[in-house]
């Protein structure tokens, strides 16, 4: 394991969760949430994604699939990707016990300052590194991989290699593509987004029911990681019954985040 992820995991999990590293607390499912923070993200877009992920996290619906089962909780942590060479932990990992926890998430998020300027969009490597976290975090029954992001791969590794990794064998792998809306950065390409969609489906996500959510643009991102954070979490019921592709949540009410000046 690289030496920067052996020691940020450790002392964030504790400091994040409120409680010692090596806590015994079961959980039924252990979930990493990858956030896209390269060069095509500017510093608007990136409070989008960081406002868009807190509000989620204080959705009504999003809480109680996390608190279904306090008794076997989900573990959450938290961090951002750009390139081969950067990672940063936002939160580490942090058991969702009531909803002080989710509000202490959130705040979080909210408060984490903008990285240093990116170039790269590493997808690979950001599998590489959820790897890294998922094999230092507590014993779950289930482990389920977000990764966000508006742009195919272009630094190494590729993430078809990636997710062969084998401490990813029986993670489930699922993708939050987010469309054009900065035309210096994007092209103005009608169909990019089922490019990007497919790019996503056919190299990125894997495992039992993976699948990829779609927003329109970073002002839609909050309520897109609404709508998946619900999916993902009934899916990890015991007893849920619901096929592999079924629709989603509908959209989220009204109230989405907006960008701060």
């Amino acid at each position: 394991m690289p030496r920067r992820l052996a020691l940020a995991v450790a002392p964030l999990a504790a400091l994040a969760a409120g409680e010692p590293a090596d806590a015994q607390v079961a959980c039924r499912q252990g979930l990493v949430l990858a956030i896209d923070v390269s060069a095509s993200v500017d510093p608007r877009e990136y409070r989008l994604q960081s406002d868009g992920l807190a509000w989620a996290l204080r959705d009504v619906e999003v809480r109680q699939a996390f608190l279904l089962r306090p008794e076997a909780p989900v573990w959450l942590a938290v961090f951002e990707w750009s390139g081969a060479t950067y990672q940063r932990i936002v939160v580490g990992w942090t058991a969702v016990t009531d909803e002080s926890v989710l509000d202490r998430v959130a705040g979080m998020i909210e408060a984490n300052p903008a990285p240093p300027e990116q170039t790269t969009t590493g997808i690979g490597a950001a599998m590489i590194f959820a790897a890294g976290l998922i094999a230092e975090g507590p014993p779950c029954a289930s482990w389920t991989i977000d990764i966000s992001g508006d742009g195919q791969n272009n630094d190494w590794p590729r993430p078809e290699e990636a997710r062969n990794d084998p401490r990813l064998a029986g993670v489930t792998i699922n993708g939050l593509v987010i469309g054009a809306d900065f035309p210096i950065d994007h092209a103005l390409n009608p169909n990019r987004m089922g490019a990007l969609t497919a790019y996503y489906r056919n190299r990125v996500i894997r495992g039992p029911g993976a699948f990829v959510e779609t927003a329109d643009d970073f002002r839609d991102f909050g309520p897109t990681m609404r709508r998946k954070l619900i999916r993902e979490l009934a899916s990890m019921i015991v007893g849920d019954a619901r096929p592999t592709g079924a629709p989603g949540v509908p959209g989220a009410p009204g109230g989405a985040p907006v960008a701060r000046n």
